[in-house]
């Protein structure tokens, strides 16, 4: 007697399970960007010991509302310093956020619920509290970059406990 044939987990046909980063299409490539725009939060780094902090306070460009850039297509001419994610960089950066797509598929490891690639839904990311939305203070313009120690906060390097769960949470009526 033989075995059951094995049922597929329905992600084995996934492409970030069976594409390396370097073999995805740019579409593919950009559709790992989950839309929370932490990476989009203005960051500090101690000199002395290379820890990473985030504030609230984003960058020009950022739509907090919407967790888009303002100017996509444009934004290294216009925030010199905004960092283009690339196979490469994703592996190395020390500032993605954990809940990063783009630093899970790079570690190997599976996207959460959330993410619009396993939910269908771009709003799931909101809905776990993983983005910015409501929690940005102010933009790059609004605070000197001398003042932003006094921006430092937590939560962009933390993953919130619903965002943690195995599944979407059944909504209550």
């Amino acid at each position: 007697m033989t075995a059951p044939p094995k049922r597929p987990s329905g992600q084995e046909g996934f492409f970030w399970k069976n594409k390396t980063l370097e073999e995805m299409s740019n579409a593919e490539w950009e559709s790992l960007c989950d839309g929370c725009a932490r990476c989009c939060l203005e960051k500090l780094e101690d000199e002395d010991t290379g820890k990473i902090y985030f504030t609230h306070i984003s960058c020009k460009l950022l739509d907090a509302g919407l967790c888009a850039c303002k100017d996509y297509s444009n934004r290294s001419e216009q925030v010199p310093d905004c960092v283009r994610l690339t196979p490469e960089n994703v592996r190395t950066l020390n500032w993605l956020p954990p809940s990063c797509g783009y630093r899970l598929v790079a570690e190997g490891r599976d996207l959460y619920w959330w993410h619009p690639l396993i939910s269908g839904d771009p709003n799931t990311v909101h809905e776990a509290g993983v983005s910015v939305r409501g929690r940005v203070e102010g933009t790059e313009i609004d605070v000197n970059d001398a003042d932003l120690e006094d921006h430092i906060v937590r939560w962009p390097a933390l993953l919130p406990k619903r965002a943690q769960l195995k599944k979407r949470p059944k909504v209550s009526k």
